[in-house]
């Protein structure tokens, strides 16, 4: 599953009221902006989200993002610095250029980052 994308749709827009959000996926959905609903490599990184939900059966992946962004809120002392060294985060944004990444991606390749 690639994930159901919604485009246009306000959460995106009040997602924005703690960092800039462009799109964020809510397991099935991918909610984005009107504006970047064809971008390619903003749904691949969104996609690669639907991954690590479904390896972690949703409620995983939950616990862990919000763990992991409370961890580097302590040690950045920052929201959006917090947010960017979030590992499901940052396997995302390194893939995100790479087209054949969801086809080739290994299980769990989240837990080679650190935050």
């Amino acid at each position: 599953m690639k994930g159901i994308v919604i485009r246009g749709n306000f959460i995106p827009k009040l997602s924005s009221l703690v960092i800039n959000v462009s799109a964020i996926t809510l397991w099935p959905f991918i909610f984005v902006r009107s504006s970047l609903a064809n971008n390619e490599r903003l749904l691949r990184h969104e996609q690669i989200h639907i991954k690590q939900y479904n390896e972690l059966v949703v409620i995983g992946f939950l616990v862990i993002y919000i763990c992991d962004w409370i961890r580097g809120l302590v040690k950045y002392k920052n929201a959006q610095d917090a947010y960017y060294m979030i590992r499901f985060e940052q396997e995302a944004r390194e893939f995100e250029s790479t087209s054949g990444y969801l086809s080739d991606r290994k299980y769990y390749a989240w837990t080679k980052y650190k935050i």
